[in-house]
């Protein structure tokens, strides 16, 4: 018996009309989300000199980009669709991974110590607490009508938290003992995890059933 697979995108635009409601209110709050977040982070990043900030920049505007992608499509007169959406998900996620790769790179070469950064403490701490929640609601609808785009948003919305929590703890350990090694290790221990996780984006497998 041939099986089925559970990431098939049968409900490309998410099924019923209050399942699309449903993602179009996640999109929506994501992409405001967004708009605060990385806004604040490039400008904590320029003040304090922090690459782990400015890596959590670069990741608040692919996630503002991905969240854009799902909501195209929800729109009429331009649709993507759910497995071409996805690609564009996790070749977002190898974006990520190469601007992250950068940063690392250019911290170990210069060994910039950056300056203490209240307000990048505060945008991380604040995504640490929302973004799981995002990652967790978008999975189970995702799950639940097979939208392998929504899906992978879901993943770059966990690796959001991913992020803020390694760029969270570097901040509070260069407040306490500053050293420029420091940003380099927070940065460089995000890679292989990016990695997978923009490969099975790729893949469609991000919905957790493959």
């Amino acid at each position: 018996m041939t099986q089925t697979s559970h990431c098939q995108p049968a409900a490309e635009y998410g099924g019923k009309p209050d399942a699309r409601r449903y993602v179009f209110v996640l999109q929506a709050i994501t992409i405001g989300w967004m708009l605060v977040e990385g806004g604040g982070s490039f400008v904590a990043a320029a003040r304090a000199r922090s690459l782990p900030i400015a890596a959590f920049a670069s990741d608040s505007f692919v996630e503002l980009l991905s969240a854009v992608v799902i909501m195209l499509q929800f729109g009429k007169a331009f649709r993507v669709s759910a497995l071409r959406a996805a690609r564009i998900a996790g070749g977002l996620l190898f974006l990520l991974t190469g601007v992250i790769v950068m940063l690392a790179l250019l911290a170990a070469r210069y060994k910039v110590v950056p300056e203490r950064s209240y307000l990048g403490m505060g945008i991380t701490l604040g995504a640490l607490l929302i973004m799981p929640i995002l990652a967790v609601l978008k999975r189970r609808h995702a799950n639940a009508t097979r939208n392998r785009a929504l899906a992978a948003d879901a993943v770059q919305s966990a690796t959001c938290a991913y992020l803020a929590a390694i760029t969270l703890l570097s901040l509070l350990l260069q407040a306490i003992h500053p050293l420029w090694w420091i940003d380099s290790a927070a940065v460089a221990c995000l890679i292989p995890l990016l990695l997978v996780e923009a490969r099975r984006a790729w893949k469609g497998q991000a919905c957790g059933c493959c």
